[in-house]
């Protein structure tokens, strides 16, 4: 198994993919790793449609401006974010950290106000602060999938409406990415990264 830097280093935006389908079980041991990731105030609001089936994923392809490697990929993830239930995820988990000591009673008041100050906020304006767990959790995805021998590529070059209108999903579901998945049949080659002073602020 793979060091996580060995993961890490490893990791390549996969679209080319065998035709071999990804088992079940190893879907479930993806989606595992996104339950363990870490979230803001632990509010969890990640959300996970798993398409598998021909038709689905040639309308997610379309609904990612007709790019058709989305649908050869044998899974695609929708990643979402479930914006009522960061919500109340942030609630619910700041009280629990507060009781068990784990956050000062200031934090948690502050927390906690402004929470209801974000019930006021459109679903379009939350969208944004909620997308940055969502992407902490499809990161585990994309790490722990080198150890199935998987491969991975972010997309968000979407049309978010079309895809919720796909699945009959209000505002209150944001979609974030898709993520599809399989058995490479690429091998890219590293592509260019910044220089380590580069990314330094002084």
């Amino acid at each position: 198994m793979l060091t996580t830097k060995e993961a890490i280093e490893k990791r390549r935006s996969i679209r080319k993919f065998k035709p071999d389908p990804v088992p079940d079980e190893v879907i479930k041991a993806l989606l595992d790793a996104a339950r363990l990731a870490p979230s803001g105030c632990n509010a969890q609001p990640w959300r996970f449609k798993i398409a598998k089936d021909t038709a689905t994923k040639l309308k997610l392809a379309e609904a990612a401006h007709r790019q058709p490697f989305i649908a050869k990929a044998p899974v695609v993830l929708v990643c979402c974010a479930d914006i009522q239930g960061y919500i109340e995820g942030t609630i619910s988990s700041i009280q629990d950290l507060g009781r068990t000591g784990s956050v000062e009673d200031r934090v948690v008041t502050l927390i906690l106000e402004r929470t209801e100050k974000m019930k006021a906020l459109k679903a379009e304006e939350l969208a944004p602060r909620v997308a940055f767990n969502v992407a902490i959790a499809v990161e585990h995805i994309v790490l722990r999938a080198l150890d199935f021998g998987l491969g991975t590529c972010w997309v968000r070059l979407i049309d978010e409406q079309m895809v919720r209108d796909m699945f009959g999903w209000d505002k209150n579901i944001h979609v974030v990415a898709l993520l599809p998945i399989g058995f490479p049949a690429e091998s890219p080659p590293p592509r260019r990264r910044l220089n380590m002073n580069d990314i330094i602020i002084r």
